[in-house]
């Protein structure tokens, strides 16, 4: 691998972003002490450069494992057993994944068939099954996830998880119908109720996992920042999909006004409507109970427009 090729990861590195719901998950196995690891093909020394540029990442883990931590085939001698039932259980010789998982399940000293894998790749969920373990999909690619049907469940986003469904503990920081989440800023075209977004630094502004019913506010050049409600699925065609977002301004009766405008949009929260969905990959229509519920919520400390206005202000700023 070229020196130049490393510095370009490197940099691509340091603008990638945590999926939703990835800091919220670890936040709270950690505060309820269940233990957890980073079981990845990819090199120690790489994985350290991509969780060093995220706070907290590399001390709540219990265990982190790299490719070059395990032998293909040569496990330690503990672990043999599972490792001998595992490869019976796969169509070649033993994947590193598989034996990645075993010894991250190991190193934690838990049984391998009392653990919960969730992984973006079919890779990781083939290798997941044949290991003995409960494995959540939530593919990188949505217009493939019917190729994941063999994992024992299929989400769309990290959001969508219920810890609870997997004997862990419950999640306790819903809003009423509403999730507070890391703030994502987007930028585009809005045209006829529809937001055509910018990419960001070169970098899909948005990664495969999100989809679903979401609030937040958006603003357009020179005007007041507006309540809305953000429905982001896709849109399935002949010719593959497409990002669809579509954007429904509250107490706002005139949307089609704002035609062919640049917008800036920051979405804060994520309805409850949207675990109820199933594993449609359209996107949702926009009902006046969302509406009612996003009025509700962006009223709120947790969801407040005064954050959202110095972000606003500060991404102005930085654009300039």
């Amino acid at each position: 691998m070229s020196q130049k090729y490393l510095l370009i990861v490197s940099y691509r590195w340091l603008l990638a972003k945590p999926l939703p719901g990835a800091n919220r998950i670890m936040r709270h196995l950690h505060k309820h002490g269940v233990p957890f690891a980073l079981a990845s093909n990819s090199l120690r020394k790489n994985i350290d450069g991509k969780i060093s540029h995220h706070d907290g990442w590399k001390e709540r883990f219990t265990v982190i494992l790299g490719s070059d931590q395990v032998k293909s085939g040569k496990p330690s001698p503990d672990i043999s057993r599972d490792i001998n039932n595992f490869q019976s259980k796969c169509e070649t010789a033993i994947s590193i994944p598989g034996v990645l998982f075993l010894e991250a399940a190991k190193r934690m000293g838990v049984d391998s068939s009392h653990c919960l894998v969730i992984e973006d790749s079919i890779v990781g969920v083939k290798a997941g099954k044949a290991a003995g373990m409960n494995v959540v999909a939530v593919p990188s690619l949505q217009n493939e996830s019917e190729s994941y049907s063999i994992a024992d469940c299929i989400l769309h986003s990290l959001l969508e998880i219920r810890p609870e469904e997997w004997g862990l503990p419950k999640f306790e920081d819903w809003v009423g119908n509403a999730l507070p989440v890391e703030p994502i800023y987007l930028t585009g075209v809005f045209s006829n109720g529809f937001l055509q977004i910018y990419e960001d630094n070169g970098l899909p502004a948005l990664p495969g996992q999100i989809w679903g019913l979401y609030i937040g506010w958006a603003k357009f050049d020179a005007q007041k920042v507006l309540k809305a409600v953000i429905s982001v699925g896709w849109s399935l065609g002949g010719s593959g999909s497409q990002r669809k977002i579509q954007l429904c301004l509250i107490n706002e009766n005139h949307n089609e006004h704002h035609h062919d405008q640049k917008m800036q949009l920051l979405l804060v929260g994520y309805l409850g409507r949207s675990l109820t969905a199933g594993n449609r990959l359209d996107s949702l229509d926009v009902l006046d109970e969302d509406k009612v519920c996003a009025d509700a919520a962006l009223n709120l400390p947790a969801f407040s427009n005064k954050l959202c206005a110095s972000f606003f202000n500060f991404k102005e700023n930085a654009q300039e």
